[in-house]
């Protein structure tokens, strides 16, 4: 009987960590499918509203800028006020961007709409992700780096797809699939104010809000390679969110929405159903075979590209999503490697601050090429630039050292 207390104890926080975790992916999924679901629109828009590839990049830098300001100024907020208040404050935010764009009447709003999607987006990136590592079962072990990188993957697919359906097939074209992104945000609000708060507060949130990024000691040496993972992949993923759309209808000969939303998560979708096969590997190992196939996914995407075929461009789309997957994941596995319950707001804003300026830089130099390149020569840019990732992860890639957890400023 005296042996009855601890076990009970343990079932129960098991039971509440259980609902956090459905809790932090849900609302992970539901933050960035209001992300995804304007994508499928932009050929709406640049059909009624006249906007040109160079507004839709301009509204694609915006959210990654507003979302790298968030990630820089709050990123470690969630250690001192508690992952729950800040995961609600990034939906909330998400869901007055998705209120905003019911009524997309100019590249303005679209901005604005956009801008909020960003902020709400920069706090789910370090606060939620960090939920879903709190919360994730110790089995699998690879399920934290998976679930906490890939959701984020299946979010936007999801959001895609819905919206292209929506527009394409459901009444009110413009406004229903925002409706329904609005719906589940409000689910993920009802679900994170009931589930558990994982981390205890503590003082120091203002002198948080000073920008500092820094990671454990331990994963500095990881860094580099994984920069270089995540600015190629973002970078890709950033160029199908701006560019497919006007690609699908010119190059591929189709301006099905539907079909727009399922190309982009073609890419998206098969991120999550690669990153597992990463656990199969050492991070090291996984990280330069991930890297190399997303390389030839992108020779393939620009070969579908000069030839103009469909069956091409989607294989290549889904070959270099599945290899985006196992890199990725394995470069998150590596630097969680070892992390506190304090290390891992940090960690997440490192990796979404590198992984957004490869999606910001980038889509901005694109997006004033446009005009003067075409959409083909400018995919050339992002081949070579997964080039270059892909030759530094085969020759820098290395596995986390294990040892005592430290912190290094990287900058201030």
């Amino acid at each position: 009987m005296h042996n009855m207390a601890p076990v009970t104890h343990v079932a129960g926080r098991d039971r509440t960590l259980r609902l956090a975790f459905v809790s932090a992916v849900v609302s992970l999924v539901a933050a960035f499918a209001a992300v995804g679901s304007t994508i499928p629109l932009f050929n709406i828009y640049r059909a009624e509203e006249g906007f040109t590839n160079a507004d839709i990049s301009i509204t694609v830098v915006a959210y990654s800028v507003a979302t790298l300001t968030t990630l820089l100024v709050l990123g470690r907020l969630s250690n001192h006020l508690g992952r729950r208040p800040i995961s609600i404050a990034g939906l909330v935010l998400l869901l007055l961007g998705c209120v905003l764009l019911l009524n997309v009447h100019g590249i303005g709003i679209l901005i604005a709409g956009r801008l909020l999607m960003g902020l709400g987006a920069g706090l789910a990136s370090s606060s939620i992700t960090s939920y879903v590592v709190d919360a994730a079962p110790a089995r699998p072990a690879w399920l934290a780096s998976v679930a906490s990188s890939q959701t984020i993957m299946l979010g936007l697919a999801v959001g895609a797809v819905a919206s292209g359906a929506l527009v394409q097939f459901g009444p009110w074209p413009r406004e229903l699939i925002f409706l329904v992104v609005i719906a589940l945000l409000l689910a993920s609000l009802t679900l994170t104010v009931v589930s558990p708060e994982t981390v205890t507060r503590m003082p120091g949130a203002w002198r948080s809000l000073q920008p500092r990024v820094y990671v454990p000691a331990r994963a500095r040496s990881l860094l580099p390679v994984a920069a270089a993972v995540f600015l190629a992949t973002w970078a890709a993923g950033t160029f199908y969110q701006a560019f497919v759309p006007a690609l699908v209808a010119e190059q591929l000969h189709t301006s099905s929405p539907l079909i727009v939303g399922l190309v982009f998560a073609a890419y998206m979708a098969s991120s999550v159903l690669g990153a597992p096969l990463g656990g199969r590997f050492t991070p090291a190992a996984a990280q330069r075979i991930g890297m190399i196939a997303f390389l030839a996914g992108m020779i393939g995407l620009i070969a579908a590209l000069a030839t103009g075929t469909l069956a091409l461009f989607i294989t290549a789309t889904i070959v270099a999503g599945a290899s985006q997957g196992v890199a990725i994941s394995a470069a998150i596995r590596g630097l969680l490697h070892g992390s506190t319950l304090a290390d891992r707001a940090p960690i997440f804003s490192v990796i979404y601050l590198l992984s957004y300026s490869g999606a910001t830089i980038p889509a901005l130099i694109a997006g004033q090429l446009s005009s003067t390149f075409s959409l083909p020569q400018i995919a050339l840019g992002y081949g070579a630039l997964a080039l270059v990732a892909t030759l530094f992860t085969v020759i820098a890639a290395r596995n986390p050292r294990t040892g005592p957890t430290g912190i290094a400023r990287l900058g201030a």
